[in-house]
């Protein structure tokens, strides 16, 4: 009965949230067209790109955007840190900007070319160029939430292990056990070994938990959700990198030897030219761009399919506000059938990385057979 509850109450929030933007939208071309006779302003007036909406929403951002009515903005400033060589440190929110049209101290965000979306500085000569970046931009504000959201949950599901020993779980602690334990007798015991699977369990319960609540965060379009922080390459790419390092440094004498002198190699194959050790350096540079890769991929494509189903609305209903009408609930349950998709490929992609990542320790610590 609780269970039904839980879950029916989270199906209404979720069309809730799909259907409170798309119905706003449509009101605001409705009362566009009531005043087609009044002065209207260009924006109203500007076609609307599909592509724009898409990649605005899943794209990096040096404010977090919470809502846009006609010539109203609505959003959260963020600390811009940047570096340059003639003005030195500077550190301002990226409300001096006033949403990007103008610049401060110096500095703008690139409207186009290859800066477009950063932070540049004007030069005397009239050209821009890139400082050191080190602002605390959407996604890194995101990775902080996520931060302390896991250091909330370990350290109270902790606090309860230790003060209710060899009681029955309850509560949030009755909800992460058994994730814990499955990533452990599931994933850790059978790819790393049951001698030595504890040493890595640490980082691979954080890496878990870390890539899936961000994707079940990216999936909530309010804050403190919308972040597309596993859909960012550079994100996917330092837990990539990661998870090579642990890989490099705990390799053992057997798992260098197969890369650079496998025995199982003729003598002949390695001179003049050492094919083997290359295709194994080759290979074993490619293990962490395929999760890299995979992660990026595959998070990224969820959200531009669910918004490009969402986008269907702004388009008909640029063309006329009652075609609006007519696709927004079909439009809108394709949106809900990929948000609920996304909530399964959520859970998958963190299962998929850590299970990888977990199968090249593995690998690198086996003993010679």
């Amino acid at each position: 009965m609780t269970c039904n509850s839980g879950f029916s109450a989270i199906f209404v929030i979720i069309i809730f949230l799909n259907l409170s933007p798309a119905f706003g939208y449509i009101i605001a071309l409705q009362e566009t067209e009531e005043h087609t006779h009044q002065a209207e302003s260009e924006e109203q007036n500007k076609e609307f790109k599909p592509g724009d909406f898409i990649f605005d929403h899943i794209k990096d951002a040096y404010d977090w955007h919470i809502l846009t009515y006609k010539d109203f903005h609505l959003s959260i400033p963020l600390p811009v840190i940047v570096y340059s060589k003639t003005k030195g440190l500077n550190v301002f929110l990226s409300s001096k900007f006033h949403h990007g049209h103008d610049s401060y101290k110096g500095f703008k965000i690139a409207h186009e070319g290859k800066y477009e979306g950063k932070v540049v500085e004007l030069m005397e000569d009239g050209t821009d160029t890139r400082p050191i970046d080190l602002s605390i931009s959407k996604n890194v504000f995101a990775i902080f939430i996520c931060i302390i959201l896991m250091l909330w949950v370990f350290i109270s599901v902790a606090r309860v292990y230790k003060n209710n020993q060899g009681k029955a779980p309850k509560g949030l602690q009755n909800f992460v056990e058994p994730i814990i334990l499955f990533i452990r007798d599931e994933i850790a015991i059978p790819s790393i070994g049951e001698k030595k699977y504890e040493k890595f369990m640490p980082y691979l319960l954080t890496l878990f938990f870390f890539i899936w609540i961000n994707n079940m965060m990216g999936l909530i379009p309010i804050f403190p959700g919308g972040a597309n922080v596993t859909g960012n390459i550079t994100v996917t790419m330092v837990l990539a990198a990661f998870t090579f390092v642990v890989t490099a440094i705990n390799g053992n004498k057997f798992y260098w030897q197969e890369i650079f002198n496998s025995p199982e190699i003729p003598f002949w194959l390695k001179i003049p030219l050492p094919l083997v050790p290359i295709i194994e350096i080759i290979g074993m540079l490619t293990k962490p761009l395929i999760l890299m890769i995979r992660l990026f991929a595959n998070i990224t494509a969820g959200h531009i399919i669910a918004l490009g189903f969402f986008a269907l609305i702004f388009v008909f209903g640029d063309m006329q506000v009652t075609l609006g009408f007519v696709v927004s609930p079909l439009s809108i349950l394709f949106t809900i059938f990929m948000t609920f998709l996304e909530l399964l490929v959520a859970l998958i992609q963190a299962y998929v990385f850590t299970l990888l990542s977990a199968l090249y320790f593995g690998m690198a610590i086996a003993e010679h057979h």
